[in-house]
């Protein structure tokens, strides 16, 4: 028997979660350089069409159609074929099993978006479609189905309550392999054009997050609940961390600063959110906003140009996020959960260590090995002329602004 009122409440989560992608287009275009604004939000808006055509495919099903502990599912359900509008959703009988469809297509679209504003301004829109449709297929697919589809992870006992392994980590290394792959912009100098702008993205951001972290219960319950506070907890926690950490050594209080902290907090409370007490997605938001901002003073020494800092935000907030996550879960707060290392779940902790360290290097990796084959058929870096000029002119033919740029 469906649950109207879940039915409901997943369906606005699903909004939510797919309200992140433009939120994330206006929080990449205003960081990005004026010449670079109609670039890198169409890359985020792409993936809303061309993920949403691949997961109907055979995205969902490669995902959650058997594979049972296994790394992949089957193509059971290719073109969600089975499913209809009276399919209950396995898990827990009380949705149509399209709602679950529809929301974790939600997650598939921002995940590879998310890896965009690592290489602003660098690669060109022929390889960043190929891009797009493969690293799906090798990199996301497979994690999912690992830890939320009956895959090796969850066998293992792996837990992610809603993407700081699958969705943060993943995107978050693969933008580091992308970086490393199409090397610095010639012009490192390019400021953020509009602050208001990253501004509304950060709000459609957080907004959306509550969809991200209470949806993922796939209930109405006190799991949903507290979820929703723990997400705004740690992305409070961490943007006034991440804001008094930035005054003291810059001498500043910087608005952009307040709002990248905001965003890590969110990121990396995201795997512990409904496993985890309140005070606990306090302190995580603390380690959030103290972790991510230090991981960004390493990329910067060592010059590693990930412009719009993925890898330092997204990434290590996952990694964090994930560890912190086995040494905080209670079975208490959870049952569905576990208990970690300060409850003793020594091998629980491991079990989290291990997976999230090897789901980064399998990113990386696979991602620099990807495209250098992407690069055989089709130039992955723009060139020198097009970087200067701006992709928006040069590719797109495009300024997000009618006045001519400088």
């Amino acid at each position: 028997m469906f649950d109207t009122g879940v039915i409901g409440f997943m369906l606005i989560s699903t909004g939510l979660v797919m309200l992140m992608t433009p939120g994330l287009a206006f929080f990449y275009g205003g960081l990005a350089g004026k010449r670079n604004i109609v670039g890198i939000m169409m890359q985020t808006f792409l993936s809303l069409g061309i993920t949403t055509i691949l997961w109907f495919i055979i995205g969902y099903s490669l995902c959650f159609s058997g594979g049972e502990g296994g790394i992949i599912g089957n193509l059971d359900k290719m073109f969600l074929n089975g499913v209809t509008i009276d399919t209950a959703f396995s898990g827990n009988g009380i949705i149509p099993e399209l709602v679950f469809v529809s929301y974790q297509m939600m997650f598939a679209i921002i995940t590879p978006a998310l890896i965009t504003g690592a290489f602003v301004n660098r690669v060109t829109f022929k390889a960043y479609v190929v891009f797009l449709v493969l690293w799906q297929i090798f990199v996301y697919y497979p994690f999912v189905h690992m830890v939320w589809g009956g895959g090796l992870l969850s066998t293992l006992g792996v837990l992610d309550f809603a993407g700081g392994i699958a969705v943060h980590t993943a995107a978050g290394f693969a933008a580091l392999a992308s970086v490393f792959y199409v090397g610095s912009r010639k012009d490192r100098k390019s400021n953020p054009n509009s602050l208001p702008l990253v501004a509304i993205g950060t709000a459609l951001l957080w907004f959306g997050w509550f969809g991200f972290n209470a949806g993922s219960e796939l209930n109405l319950d006190g799991i949903t609940v507290l979820a929703f506070i723990n997400t705004d907890i740690s992305a409070s926690f961490a943007a006034i961390t991440w804001l008094i950490l930035e005054w003291k050594n810059e001498g500043q209080p910087k608005f952009v600063g307040l709002l990248t902290g905001s965003v890590a907090g969110l990121a990396t409370i995201t795997p512990a959110a409904g496993y985890v007490s309140i005070p606990v997605a306090a302190i995580i938001g603390i380690c959030a906003g103290i972790g991510c901002y230090y991981a960004i003073s390493i990329k910067n020494r060592f010059g590693w140009d990930d412009a719009l800092d993925v890898w330092g935000v997204h990434g290590m907030g996952g990694v964090i996020g994930t560890i912190l996550l086995g040494v905080f879960a209670s079975a208490a707060i959870n049952p569905a959960g576990a208990d970690g290392l300060i409850y003793g779940g020594t091998t629980f902790f491991i079990i989290q260590v291990v997976a999230v360290a090897g789901t980064a290097i399998y990113a990386f990796v696979f991602t620099y090995i990807m495209l250098k084959i992407i690069d055989i058929i089709t130039p992955v870096k723009v060139s020198e002329e097009h970087e200067y000029m701006g992709l928006d002119k040069a590719i797109h033919g495009e300024n997000a602004y009618d006045y001519d740029i400088d």
